[in-house]
């Protein structure tokens, strides 16, 4: 079942199956992400696209260097689930889209947006059940596929961005020495990062829940931006992820595009995939290309319903274009290499009802 893994160098790893659609830029950019000092090995999933520099969707271990710039300016960015108390039976998209209302007017009390999702790719999202795939995991979590769930993609918000401003003002883009005062400083700065954006998950839930007038509960607050101490054979190593899950955590969602299915998968730890998931489905267009090719042939109102059925809830239509399912590859091809390569077992398949963006500007 091993045969999505791909060998590119001694230090590059990719997990891809045939089926999914990788960018050339993103392999150079992984290829040179090896190269770093001290990189041991480097990883990429199959929802690797290319970033500023270094890719998205991919793991990177070091040792004794820590790479603030390859975390990024999301430290903490990843996937809050909760299961409503809302019964699917009695769904009602246009009651649902009524009350859902706006949460993005921040409490100015606090500067970096606590309880807002932010702009770019994340979103909330109203989901249900659409295909079990393991029961007997299915029911051990005690997850209702009679109620409505809901997903919620964001960060760190304005904290993150100034803790990274702050770490390329001062070092740019090298590395530092993980014994030093200055690691010491970022990594402090970088847990306090981790702990708002799984808070910001938990308050902009709320609010959304206060909205629609229900309750629910945690199912997972997963990362997929941060960094982590690890050891692997006895040696001990720093694991940086960019948009890529983590398989020592006991749940993971891994969401598509908003037209697209998500999956709620439990992870199969191998510490020579380095403990890692596919965050997603993965870019396939860059941002600057999306209206360009997409203009022409729908309107914003068309882009804001989705070939499942599921309704966009966004005001910005720059988002709505630079966003759009025909952007992102297909989470089935995704899901299909993590299979491959024996990495996740697949709980159940959600399908999008409401997918929420941010109502005004980042």
């Amino acid at each position: 079942m091993d045969n999505s893994i791909q060998v590119l160098s001694d230090k590059t790893w990719l997990i891809a199956s045939k089926n999914t659609w990788i960018e050339g830029l993103a392999i150079q950019q992984l290829l040179t992400t090896a190269n770093l000092p001290n990189m041991v090995k480097v990883m990429g999933m199959p929802d690797l696209h290319p970033g500023k520099g270094y890719p998205i969707g991919a793991a990177y271990l070091s040792r004794e260097i820590i790479y603030p710039a390859l975390i990024g300016s999301d430290i903490g960015c990843g996937m809050g689930f909760w299961q409503t108390d809302i019964n699917l039976a009695k769904l009602s998209i246009d009651k649902l889209e009524k009350q859902i209302g706006n949460i993005d007017l921040p409490d100015t009390r606090h500067k970096y947006n606590l309880g807002t999702i932010g702009g770019g790719n994340h979103f909330a999202e109203i989901q249900k059940v659409s295909k079990i795939f393991d029961a007997t995991l299915f029911n051990q979590y005690q997850l209702n596929a009679k109620k409505l769930f809901l997903l919620v993609h964001s960060g760190s918000r304005g904290l993150g961005h100034a803790i990274l401003q702050n770490q390329l003002s001062r070092f740019g883009y090298q590395g530092l020495a993980d014994d030093s005062d200055d690691a010491l400083s970022y990594l402090e700065k970088h847990d306090n990062a981790v702990a708002f954006a799984r808070l910001n998950r938990q308050v902009v839930a709320e609010r959304l829940m206060t909205n629609l007038n229900t309750q629910g509960h945690e199912v997972l607050n997963v990362c997929h931006n941060f960094l982590q101490k690890v050891t692997i054979d006895k040696q001990s190593y720093w694991l940086h992820r960019k948009g890529a899950s983590s398989a020592m955590d006991e749940l993971v969602i891994v969401p598509g595009s908003r037209g697209d299915y998500s999956y709620l998968v439990k992870p199969i730890q191998r510490d020579d995939l380095l403990m890692s998931l596919a965050h997603g489905a993965g870019r396939k267009w860059r941002r600057a290309d999306c209206k360009g090719k997409l203009d022409n042939r729908y309107s914003m109102q068309e882009l804001k319903r989705t070939k499942l059925g599921s309704r966009v809830i966004c005001e910005d239509s720059s988002l709505i274009f630079e966003e759009a399912p025909q952007a992102y590859k297909s989470i089935d091809s995704v899901i299909e290499s993590m299979q491959q390569a024996n990495i996740v077992t697949v709980i159940a398949q959600l399908t999008p009802i409401l997918n929420y963006k941010t109502q005004g500007g980042h």
